[in-house]
């Protein structure tokens, strides 16, 4: 075989290869994965890998990258930006594990997160405006929000913030309670959270925890990371282009 050969046969190769990947990783039939858009394996030094993250915190704690993850440990609130704004349709997806093996903030509660978010106050700039890291800083967001195994561990809770203080508008269908749907210490799992036109999605590993059609959608913004008093490990960050293939009707708005 000669070199030219050689060249197309691997093209092929590695165009069905990330054809296949892309199919693997799509957890719904209505949208199609494209380009991978951002990425992070924290594999670097500390200060070049943190340089993509920007962390508020309410009493200190520690936010350090390691052994291929991203490890906080903190003994309040604490929101960890990825500071480059985000256009939609998108994907982001990432590992995450709470940590229990009895260190100070090894408490298991609250993996919880925001995507699209702009702050009412500054809806150019997210970080034009500056928070402590305390809850209640973020009420003025306009954003999806995710708060997996809050209260310890006793509620997964899907809201849309809509950029107003003291009201954080919650559906009792996304008021989680059972099991299933909580924390399991020290186990891994794959979060994805979907921005595709109307359709927004919360996804814990293979399974669909909370979806809305959204007929006043948040297209744009950016995403974080959001937990109190707690130690987790993050990893494999990968935000995907996507494109919907199946038109989705309103459901009302929130």
């Amino acid at each position: 075989m000669n070199s030219a050969v050689k060249l197309v046969a691997f093209v092929f190769a590695a165009f069905f290869a990330s054809v296949a990947f892309a199919q693997e990783k799509r957890p719904d039939a209505r949208f199609a994965i494209g380009a991978l858009l951002h990425s992070d394996d924290f594999d670097g030094a500390q200060d070049k890998e943190l340089a993509n993250w920007k962390t508020e915190r309410e009493r200190g704690g520690d936010v350090t990258v390691a052994k291929g993850s991203m490890d906080i440990s903190v003994p309040a609130g604490c929101t960890v930006w990825y500071k480059e704004k985000l256009s939609g349709p998108l994907m982001i997806q990432y590992k995450a594990t709470v940590i229990s093996a009895g260190g100070a903030n090894d408490r298991v509660s609250d993996l919880n997160c925001f995507w699209m978010a702009h702050d009412s106050r500054s809806p150019d700039d997210l970080f034009a405006t500056v928070r402590s890291g305390k809850f209640a800083d973020y009420d003025r967001l306009l954003c999806y929000y995710v708060g997996q195994g809050g209260n310890t561990n006793t509620t997964t809770r899907f809201r849309r913030y809509i950029g107003q203080q003291d009201n954080r508008p919650l559906l009792p269908q996304n008021d989680l309670k059972d099991k299933p749907n909580l924390l399991t210490p020290n186990v891994s799992q794959t979060i994805r959270l979907v921005a595709c036109g109307k359709l927004i999605q919360y996804w814990r590993d293979d399974k669909k925890v909370f979806e809305m059609i959204d007929d006043q959608a948040y297209t744009n913004g950016w995403f974080g990371i959001r937990t109190t008093k707690n130690h987790m490990r993050v990893s494999s960050l990968r935000i995907w282009q996507l494109k919907l293939v199946v038109e989705t009707e309103p459901i009302g708005k929130e």
